[in-house]
């Protein structure tokens, strides 16, 4: 069920999205910065707090490497970094929103995230793949795969939603398939990854509530924030429409927390609560 934020914060995400979705591309754009580089990075503000504290120099330099390394992947060949942050953020989808005993679920959540917006909205979807760097001689070709991926992912979720009497997953979903790609992206990524994410990674810190948890983790959420803005504001020489800065900006932060973020949860086994615990109160 989709009951773990209040009716009304739904109720403002939902009728912004619909309203972003009759909005100019900057509109969309503006939209799509907020839900997904500023509300929907709260999650892995969090991920510096998961790893023990004798791994976090390591684990520092790893991320600022591999988010550096991401960007300038982007500003060089974006044509590559980009289907290959589509598909990286599927795999990341498909493993953490579906629990491992489900194995098609898997595959049809990170499918469908990444690949749904393209079934009704194909030609809006290859404008933004096109701004994004994608090379117009493969971009028919790979629309084309994306909206027949992505229906037949979203069908089979539509499906067990109503099984399962899922509001979240049918409410997620329907938002892939009915909004602009941007917007409705956004609302896919929030309702289906980053707030049951952010709820997960509150309690494993021990968080006794939201706002506790966005207490501990704002310094880091800021400056994640900042840095998301400066590389985006560096892109604009290269992109004026914003779409590609959006795009570099949100992997050059997003690509080491699906990368080194699970490599030290791998290496460190369990953790215990208390060597990683934020300070949160309330």
């Amino acid at each position: 069920m989709i009951a773990r934020a209040p009716a009304w914060g739904w109720g403002l995400l939902l009728g912004a999205a619909a309203a972003a979705s009759f909005g100019s591309l900057a509109v969309q754009l503006t939209f799509a910065v907020v839900a997904i580089g500023v509300i929907g990075m709260a999650h892995g503000a969090s991920d510096l707090a998961i790893v023990e504290p004798r791994q976090r120099t390591m684990f520092v330099a790893l991320y600022v490497l591999v988010g550096a390394a991401c960007l300038w992947w982007w500003i060089v060949d974006p044509a590559v970094a980009l289907p290959a942050f589509l598909i990286a953020s599927a795999i990341h989808f498909g493993v953490e929103d579906a629990p491992a005993d489900r194995p098609l679920e898997r595959i049809a959540r990170g499918t469908s995230l990444v690949a749904t917006p393209a079934t009704f909205h194909a030609t809006n979807l290859a404008d933004l793949l096109s701004l994004g760097g994608i090379s117009t001689n493969v971009l028919p070709a790979m629309v084309s795969a994306m909206a027949l991926f992505g229906a037949i992912a979203a069908a089979y979720l539509i499906v067990i939603a109503s099984q399962r009497h899922d509001l979240r997953l049918l409410i997620g979903t329907a938002a892939l398939i009915v909004l602009p790609p941007l917007v409705g992206f956004s609302v896919g990524f929030l309702v289906l990854h980053a707030e049951p994410q952010t709820v997960e990674r509150r309690t494993r810190i021990g968080c006794a509530t939201t706002g506790s948890y966005l207490r501990a983790t704002a310094p880091i959420l800021v400056a994640a924030i900042l840095l998301a803005a400066v590389t985006g504001t560096v892109l604009l020489r290269f992109d004026p429409s914003g779409v590609r800065p959006l795009f570099a900006g949100i992997a050059a932060l997003a690509v080491p927390h699906l990368i080194v973020t699970p490599l030290f949860g791998h290496l460190q086994g369990r953790v215990d609560p208390t060597s990683s615990r934020l300070r949160c109160s309330g």
